[in-house]
């Protein structure tokens, strides 16, 4: 029983995390390589693999670190799902260090709700943020959620709400000096990063459309119980679980905003979701539901994969 054996966290999930990672990322990505096999080839996917269990690792930390989840390991569980669901989030490098960069961020927000180095955290967070910019320009959406963190845990100190821009102005400062030292043109650059489009058809194949239909599904469904308990969590807590609603909002926003939809954007909605979705699971009475939500997760990519 899948629910059984990840309702408490042990050292043997992260192996099978891990193992379904792995699996997932050898399939999708050794599928699109077209270029011969070399070494530097192995290192370059060894890396990006390792990017992407570094990214699981980290998620897991912030659940536990902020209780945001009991102690068990069905987000992680959920999020390497998410990742077979959708493997083409694991395809673009640039999103996933961009994803990678949201998630310090957030975890930077979240730790707000302690009062302590306030303006450090405010900082590192900025800095993460457009860290991930100039790799994902529309991560910068995810500049509203510090304020939104300013809100709820700092809004009487009026300095405070300065230095987001202070650490967003290092990042551009950094990078002005970068591309003008290796002689880029930095105003292209800069330029190009601004794109957006409403062009949904790349999304129109079946294992796309199955996955996607899923994940939303799974994701308003948990949503709205999440959005009910809310009153029933602790009062300092409350702040955090309203953040990781916003935040689910922002990554809409990404996703309709992609310029290019190909899947990959989706990546920003699992963190959100899986800590939703892990909190309704948490809190369902019927065993054998839970059980069903997680096997239905763990065969549609088997059946996705023969369409």
């Amino acid at each position: 029983m899948l629910s059984r054996f990840f309702s408490k966290s042990q050292p043997i999930h992260y192996v099978v995390v891990g193992l379904i990672l792995l699996v997932v990322f050898s399939v999708s990505r050794l599928s699109k390589i077209t270029e011969p096999f070399t070494l530097t080839l192995l290192i370059k996917q060894l890396i990006l693999f390792g990017l992407c269990l570094f990214t699981i690792f980290l998620f897991d930390f912030l659940t536990a670190k902020n209780k945001l989840t009991r102690k068990n390991s069905y987000d992680i569980l959920l999020f390497s799902l998410f990742v077979a669901l959708l493997p083409e989030t694991i395809l673009n490098s640039n999103i996933l260090l961009a994803h990678l960069f949201v998630l310090l961020a957030i975890r930077r927000i979240i730790s707000l709700r302690s009062k302590r180095e306030m303006k450090k955290k405010l900082l590192d967070a900025s800095f993460w943020v457009g860290i991930a910019t100039l790799f994902y320009f529309w991560a910068s959406l995810y500049f509203v959620l510090i304020f939104i963190g300013l809100i709820f845990f700092a809004v009487a100190d009026l300095k405070n709400w300065i230095i987001p821009f202070i650490g967003v102005l290092c990042v551009f400062i950094i990078s002005l000096a970068y591309l003008m030292i290796t002689n880029h043109d930095y105003i292209q650059f800069y330029k190009d990063m601004f794109d957006y489009s409403f062009d949904f058809t790349n999304l129109n194949s079946m294992g796309l459309i199955i996955g996607i239909t899923l994940l939303l599904s799974y994701g308003n469904w948990a949503l709205f119980f999440f959005i009910k308990q809310l009153k029933s969590k602790k009062k300092s807590y409350r702040p955090a679980f309203v953040i990781i609603i916003f935040a689910e909002i922002i990554a809409l926003l990404i996703v309709a905003l992609a310029p290019d939809k190909n899947g990959s954007e989706f990546i920003f909605l699992f963190t959100p979701l899986a800590i939703i979705m892990t909190n309704y699971l948490e809190n369902l009475e019927e065993r054998w539901f839970r059980e069903l939500l997680i096997w239905v997760l763990v065969i549609t990519p088997f059946a996705t994969s023969v369409l």
